[in-house]
Formats: structure tokens, C-alpha cells, sequence
């Protein structure tokens, strides 16, 4: 058996690092943990994390809720897409998305849960309320409390981030406080005939500054390595996968990778499985300012960004995926 469990491990297409030793009291361990998730970011861009501390109760059951909400009809889920929002609270859809620099629309609908504020808040008018799902009324209810944990297990995270970049360790925790991160569930429908093409989700890099995703109820989900090639993605129970946005790839100058990936078809003899996948955008707030850290900037990497903020860039993106006319 060890023998066994030694070749899963190298077989892995991503580090696995645990969460419970930068939480630990022991220096030596947060030092340990520190390093390893920053060179996995480095180098690969993609982690998994273990005793992150998401209730996997929690994740079953919104898991469910949303495959209940899929299960809708058309009209019915219809009634929660919002005109006006971008997409980035409700639902979306099939044929609204697309990758940066696709025309093909991919092989999805989606439900965003946002963050929430209270009325008298400066950020309110920033940040539309959350739709209720009346038809399903847990899962919206469920995706509140999951959005909450998400947010803490990728504040430390980026706590750790900031030590590796040899920055203040709450460096990032005034910048995503009450942040404008995104829930979101995707369906991925069964294939009932020949598609256009083997995808369903193009290649594309992330937008925000962190991803962190719960394991699909199928797989499907492929990184492209330094090498150029394409790696699949095997999280192990009660695994959170975590990935580099473009604005942290942006914010170090290229030293921390927002890698490519993709969702690939299954094959033929699955085309009737369907496909949940629930992953959580770790957005900063709107004015943070994603100009490349001095850290980051040399004369043999000078900057290879223009100065923007948070919000102009997600603006930015959000009409290249087709989300935002």
C-alpha cells in the first residue's frame, strides 16, 4: 500500500500542500507551508489544498441544491436571470460566455452568488443584492454560508502569498475585505449529439486573484504545463484545487502564474453524465491597484503592465468573455 500511495502522489499533475501547518503555532511549519504554495504558484500556477477547512457537508449540500436548480425548467430558471448585471449575480444562460479569445460560446449555464453588505455601506451600490432562488429556496440560502467559508480559506491563503512575496502578512486583508469575489455554480448539460468541438470550457486563464475550486461531480478539468502540455486534474477527497488569477499574475509582475486550463468532453460512453462544477473567484475590492509590486520589477524584469485598478481590469475582461456589452 505504501508503495501504492507514493505512486499516486508522483503521478499527481499538481502539488498538494496542507493548510493546517501555516494555521499551526510552529514557525517551522508556516515557514514550510509558505514556501511550498508560493513555488507550486511559481511554477505551475495550480495547487490542492487539504484542511482548508470548507465543511465538506457543506459542499455536498450545496452540490446538491444546485443540481436540483439545473434540474429547472428553462422558464422557471429563467426567471432569475437578471438583465443588466453582467452575469454576476443569478443566472446566466447557455450560449452568454465565452474565453478571451473564443467566438464559441461554451457548453455551460451558471448561478453567482456575490458579496453582501449592509445597506448603509459605502460599497452598496457597488454590489447587487443576491437573487433568491424561490423554486430551490436552500440553494441560494446554502451558497451564502459556502461564499463565507471560501472567503476565509483564501485569506489565508493570501496571507500566506504575501510572506512568500516578502510583504507584510496582512497585506491583501484591507484589499479583499468585503471584496467583490463571485460563488459560482456551473452546469455542464449531457452531450446529446456530435459537438463542434471537445470542449466544454476553452482554455482560459482566470480573471481575480486567487480560484479556488471544490471537486467536480465529474472530471474534465486540464492545465497546461510549462512544457505545453496538457495535465488533468485529479483532486483527492475533500481537496480544494487553488489557482493564480490574472490580477495576481499581474500584481507580481509575472513571477506568480495565472496558467491556462481548460474543460475538456468526456468521452463518448460518458456523454450522458452531466458535469456541477462550484468555483470561487477571489476578488479583491473594485480600487485596488494591480500596478506590478516594486518586489517584482527589475532591470531584467522590468514591468510588463500598465498600471489599472481591480475594477477597471475586471470591467475590461468582462467585455472580452462576453459577459458586459
Amino acid at each position: 500500500m505504501l508503495c501504492s500511495g507514493k505512486l499516486m502522489e508522483m503521478s499527481r499533475a499538481i502539488p498538494l500542500v496542507d493548510l493546517s501547518l501555516f494555521l499551526s503555532d510552529k514557525p517551522a511549519d508556516r515557514a514550510t507551508f509558505v514556501k511550498e504554495l508560493g513555488d507550486s504558484f511559481r511554477h505551475i500556477g495550480f495547487v490542492g489544498v487539504k484542511n482548508h477547512g470548507v465543511d465538506p457537508h457543506l459542499v455536498a449540500g450545496f452540490y446538491a441544491e444546485a443540481e436540483r436548480f439545473f434540474s429547472l425548467p428553462a422558464e422557471l430558471k429563467e426567471k432569475y436571470e437578471i438583465p443588466g448585471l453582467a452575469g454576476q449575480r443569478g443566472y446566466t444562460s447557455f450560449g452568454k460566455e465565452h474565453a478571451k479569445h473564443s467566438k464559441v460560446a461554451d457548453l455551460k449555464e451558471f448561478f453567482q452568488i456575490g458579496q453582501t453588505v449592509a445597506s448603509d455601506d459605502p460599497l452598496k451600490s457597488e454590489y447587487p443584492d443576491n437573487v433568491k432562488t424561490v423554486d430551490v429556496p436552500e440553494f441560494a440560502l446554502l451558497g451564502d454560508q459556502l461564499y463565507k467559508s471560501f472567503e476565509l480559506a483564501g485569506s489565508h491563503l493570501l496571507r500566506a502569498i504575501a510572506l512568500y512575496l516578502g510583504l507584510k502578512e496582512d497585506y491583501f486583508e484591507e484589499k479583499i475585505l468585503k471584496g467583490n469575489s463571485i460563488l459560482r455554480a456551473i452546469h455542464y448539460p449531457p452531450i446529446i449529439q456530435e459537438p463542434s468541438s471537445a470542449i466544454r470550457a476553452e482554455q482560459h486563464e482566470d480573471i481575480n486573484l486567487i480560484t479556488l475550486l471544490v471537486g467536480a461531480s465529474a472530471g474534465g478539468l486540464q492545465v497546461l504545463n510549462l512544457q505545453g502540455e496538457w495535465l488533468e486534474v485529479i483532486p483527492g477527497e475533500n481537496e480544494i484545487v487553488v489557482n493564480v488569477g490574472d490580477m495576481l499574475q499581474r500584481l507580481t509582475n509575472n513571477l506568480l502564474i495565472s496558467t491556462t486550463h481548460r474543460v475538456v468532453n468526456p468521452p463518448r460512453h460518458l456523454w450522458h453524465v452531466p458535469r456541477l462544477s462550484i468555483p470561487f473567484f477571489l476578488h479583491p475590492r473594485s480600487e485596488m491597484d494591480l500596478t506590478c509590486l516594486p518586489g517584482c520589477v527589475s532591470a531584467d524584469n522590468p514591468s510588463h503592465y500598465d498600471p489599472i485598478t481591480a475594477g477597471a481590469y475586471l470591467d475590461e475582461r468582462l467585455r472580452e468573455i462576453g459577459l458586459k456589452k
